[in-house]
């Protein structure tokens, strides 16, 4: 009977995999965008040709102090888009308004089984709206309730040639004897001295993060009689669809909405629902404003020399707004002026991000522990920097972490190992009292502390560790640097769960050794519970970050040769004293 049930139970535990392994090959994958995947493939044309979704003149903030200007209807955007392609940027600028409506990043696919298809960060309605918005406002302005402006550009396409480190997009525009240019300016990414792998690696010195951001220049040539004046706007519009970058490991837990710097917090979140409730709106110095989403952010930094006007809102189209407008810029006469920002399309990269403005290195969030987590990462990258895999340097970080907290987990292995020693004598106790709980519990802590065992001691390591495994947890979560990044053999992308979920069953099977060795409850239901632990933790690692749950086997194999070494040499201490 019991080779039958062994056999059953086998069966059984053979058919669940399989079955677990079907789902996570139909349903565990990212879907592939439909209109894009065509026009991703192909060399001439990687975004599509279709006009953008609501750019129109609801999207124009009031400028400060301005009457209030009836509003017209909203013009379709130019189907005629203006391309331009860097190594590390491929977008679409949309002529009516200047706006970039498309913008996709080469160097991370959206899937790691698809490289050809790159991720997309700005679209223009294919399947979400979400684009970078700037323009000038004012009295004699281009932009206006009433209409924004339609500029001009010698080309229809621009591409960064090869040995070529920059690239500049001027379009320019002319109302009322004032000359207008709106200037992109690029930058190149990679090195030409890295190789194309190290390059894929995201090696450092092989990839530029200030290339991910795009320098938006408004040079204005105020030839008329009158003098000009005016403010610059920028904002990032997006509807409320789903996080595209957020992965069956991360489903919702990682944040999607603004954030902005005000005058009381370098970083503000402003969630959708935060918006829906009331608009925000106030002069800060310097600033920023953001969209977030997980691993990718896109920012708006204005001068941080001015008082800036950060703002939220929504369009007629329900679509959420954050931006800031600049204080008023003047041009006499027969003078020339000009207004700037940058905008940040690309990775969260803390230590750029952190040098572009003053917490916006905190886009990259990990939580209530983050003074936990940000030296993990710290650790992490310099370990990283030497093995030169994310997967060998997480290992490497467990071990670190393991000794850090050496002297703590003796202690406690040496209180466990003194309850196993004692165990005979808890069941003579048992035996004794019998069904008396009070009496029971009485003499089981007179034993503990004539033996000097504090009963707790086997929870305090778990305990002291949690906080670290969540600030991990975290760290592997929101960290880019671990997007797609590979180990060895079938563990190809680190930050999502393990495709054929062999180290969860490692990590359960480590477990149950573990288990083995502490021991076992007085009490029966206890003890039942304790053995359907290894389960129920092994079923909640199986869509884990394959990154985390390495780092949990590998704590749980050093464990286990910590305490087993330790239970061995009191056991041998004890049987040496009682002969």
């Amino acid at each position: 009977m019991d080779i039958k049930r062994s056999i059953l139970i086998a069966a059984l535990a053979i058919v669940s995999y399989v079955m677990v392994l079907k789902w996570n090959e139909d349903y565990g994958q990212t879907a592939l965008p439909t209109a894009n995947t065509a026009a991703a493939t192909s060399n001439t044309a990687a975004l599509p040709d279709v006009p953008a979704a609501g750019t129109g003149a609801s999207d124009v903030p009031s400028a400060p102090s301005a009457q209030p200007e009836a509003t017209a209807a909203a013009p379709q955007a130019s189907k005629d888009l203006i391309r331009v392609k860097t190594d590390v940027l491929e977008l679409a600028i949309d002529p009516s308004g200047g706006d970039i409506v498309q913008l996709t990043l080469p160097q991370y696919p959206r899937r790691q089984d698809r490289p050809d298809v790159p991720f997309q960060l700005f679209d223009n309605g294919n399947e979400r709206t979400y684009l970078a918005q700037s323009g000038l406002i004012g009295s004699n302005a281009p932009d206006s309730a009433n209409g924004r402006a339609v500029w001009q550009s010698a080309q229809k396409s621009y591409q960064l040639a090869d040995g070529q480190n920059a690239l500049v997009v001027d379009l320019t525009f002319a109302k009322d004897g004032v000359n207008y240019i709106k200037r992109f300016s690029f930058k190149r990414g990679l090195n030409p001295e890295c190789s194309a792998k190290e390059q894929e690696l995201k090696k450092p010195g092989c990839v530029d993060p200030s290339s991910y951001q795009v320098d938006v220049r408004y040079l204005i040539d105020n030839q008329s009689t009158t003098a000009w004046a005016g403010n610059m706007y920028a904002q990032l519009k997006r509807d409320n669809s789903d996080d595209p970058s957020k992965t069956a490991a991360t489903s919702t837990a990682t944040y999607l909405g603004a954030a902005m710097a005000t005058h009381d917090s370098a970083y503000k979140k402003v969630s959708m629902k935060d918006i829906d409730k009331a608009p925000v709106k106030e002069t800060v110095k310097g600033g920023w404003v953001a969209w977030l989403q997980h691993y990718f952010v896109t920012a708006w930094i204005p001068s941080q020399d001015n008082d800036n006007s950060v703002q939220t809102r929504k369009d007629t189209q329900g679509n959420y707004i954050v931006g800031f407008t600049t204080p008023s810029v003047n041009v006499a006469p027969g003078s020339k002026g000009e207004v700037s920002a940058i905008l940040y399309a690309g990775p969260k990269i803390q230590k750029h991000l952190g040098s572009l403005a003053p917490g916006l290195e905190l886009t990259v969030d990990y939580g209530i522990l983050w003074f936990i987590a940000q030296p993990i990462f710290w650790l992490l990258q310099h370990i990283h920097s030497i093995l030169g895999n994310w997967g060998w340097s997480i290992i490497v970080l467990t071990m670190i972490i393991k000794g850090f907290f050496f002297p703590l987990s003796a202690a406690s292995y040496k209180s466990m190992a003194r309850m196993r020693a004692v165990a005979p004598k808890l069941a003579a106790l048992k035996e004794q009292h019998g069904d008396d709980r009070q009496k029971m519990s009485q003499a089981m802590m007179e034993l503990y502390k004539k033996e000097k065992i504090n009963p707790l001691g086997g929870c305090l390591p778990i305990l002291v560790q949690m906080p670290v495994f969540l600030a991990l947890y975290w760290v592997l979560l929101e960290s880019v640097e671990m997007r797609q990044a590979p180990w060895m053999f079938w563990i190809t992308d680190l930050s999502i769960k393990d495709p054929f979920f062999i180290l969860p069953l490692i990590m359960g099977a480590t477990m149950f050794i573990q288990q083995q060795l502490n021991p076992a409850p007085p009490d029966p239901m206890q003890a039942k519970v304790m053995k359907m632990m290894p389960i129920i933790f092994t079923f909640f690692f199986l869509w884990f970050p394959a990154g985390l749950v390495l780092y949990w086997v590998v704590n749980n194999c050093l464990s286990i040769a910590q305490q087993w070494y330790i239970t061995r040499k009191i056991e041998a201490a004890t049987k040496a004293a009682n002969a």
